[in-house]
């Protein structure tokens, strides 16, 4: 009996490291499932810190098999003559993202409908998205049609529509006998906004235009009438005029609401550092060498969307694309777009291209369960 004592003491010890053992298996697995769920990527997953990296298998799609591209982005047809621009993907540094499913994106999709708010920016998005689809599956019968400012491409076998409104500045531009009068106290729609599962807003790029290509005459601030002010600061009093209203009438947690960030430009190498090119204009390859937007301070604009949307009661998802596409100076229409040479365009993109990227992160922050590396 005595020999049977330290066996039997030697035994329960290893009962009980491997049972400690098999107590720590099961919760770390709780706290890594913990970290996902079946419909949205990890909190702690950051998709917008990563690079750029050449990927064989890119483009996603090719143009000529998307019959209703936009000349403007088509830069291969018009006679962009070297293709390494669009091999390139985006990969973050601390998440694996599965490849772009656009047939699980449309299953999802089925019986909702998507709606993409903004200027030529938000078009860039909107057609890259809808060549994505309709790539994943050709044989589907769609139908694309533009009323006004409204483009609808819809693909009646998933009974799922995406919509694109155009709307430079989500306030209203009014006209007065005094003329054009930019109103940042109210929105540019009540009605249009409604009424979707999805909704992705943009407003930018309209705000700098000045001349000609402005298209109001004065700013009408509270009680005040300007002939103009800092347009940062009119900026965002228009952002706090859209987020009220999203506040108060997409409160609804069935409503996924999405804001696009800031889209750079490349048209003055001073923001962007780059010694040997004035644009974009003949550049050819991406800033490799970062991995977030270290290549030049943050932008403005997306400083003042972040700070907004941080304050607002309505959870609105970033779509953080500034830092990734200020890599991207290779990948604008240049001249290669409808500007020529004439009008080199260093703010839209190619397609295929850095939009698709951005499409890709959409479609991973709304249902991809992604796992950190």
């Amino acid at each position: 009996m005595g020999n049977s004592t330290p066996f039997a003491m030697l035994l329960l010890l290893v009962m009980v490291v491997i049972g400690e053992g098999h107590v720590w298996k099961i919760t770390n697995t709780r706290k890594k499932i913990s970290t996902t769920n079946n419909n949205s990527i990890s909190k702690s997953c950051d998709l917008y810190t990563g690079k750029w990296v050449y990927d064989s298998s890119y483009p996603l799609y090719d143009a000529a098999n998307c019959p209703f591209f936009e000349k403007q982005f088509g830069c291969e047809k018009n006679g962009r003559p070297d293709k390494n621009y669009l091999k390139f993907r985006w990969k973050p540094s601390h998440c694996r993202v599965p490849r772009f499913d656009g047939a699980d994106f449309l299953r999802r999709l089925r019986g909702k409908r998507l709606l993409f708010v903004g200027d030529s920016i938000s078009l860039n998005q909107w057609q890259s998205l809808t060549c994505m689809l309709h790539t994943a599956v050709p044989q589907s019968k769609y139908t694309l049609a533009r009323t006004g400012g409204l483009s609808e491409f819809t693909l009646p076998a998933y009974n799922t529509s995406l919509m694109l409104l155009r709307d430079g500045f989500l306030v209203k531009i009014v006209n007065k006998k005094i003329g054009r009068v930019l109103d940042l106290n109210s929105v540019s729609q009540v009605i249009s906004w409604k009424g979707f599962d999805i909704l992705i807003f943009n407003s930018w790029h309209w705000w700098l235009h000045t001349g000609r290509k402005q298209p109001w005459d004065f700013i009408e601030d509270g009680d005040k009438i300007l002939e103009d002010m800092d347009r940062l600061v009119a900026y965002e009093k228009g952002l706090r005029t859209w987020a009220r209203w999203v506040d108060l009438h997409l409160s609804s947690t069935k409503i996924k609401v999405f804001f696009q960030g800031v889209s750079p430009d490349h048209m003055n190498a001073l923001n962007w550092t780059a010694p040997n090119a004035r644009t974009c204009v003949g550049v050819t390859g991406p800033v490799l060498s970062a991995t977030n937007n270290g290549v030049v301070e943050q932008h403005p604009a997306e400083r003042i969307v972040e700070k907004v949307l941080k304050q607002m009661k309505k959870p609105i998802e970033l779509l953080r694309i500034t830092p990734l596409s200020q890599l991207r100076r290779d990948a604008h229409p240049g001249v290669y777009g409808i500007g020529g040479h004439r009008l080199p365009d260093c703010s839209h993109w190619c397609l295929p291209g850095v939009p698709d990227a951005w499409n890709h992160l959409l479609y991973a922050s709304l249902y991809q369960s992604t796992s950190s590396n």
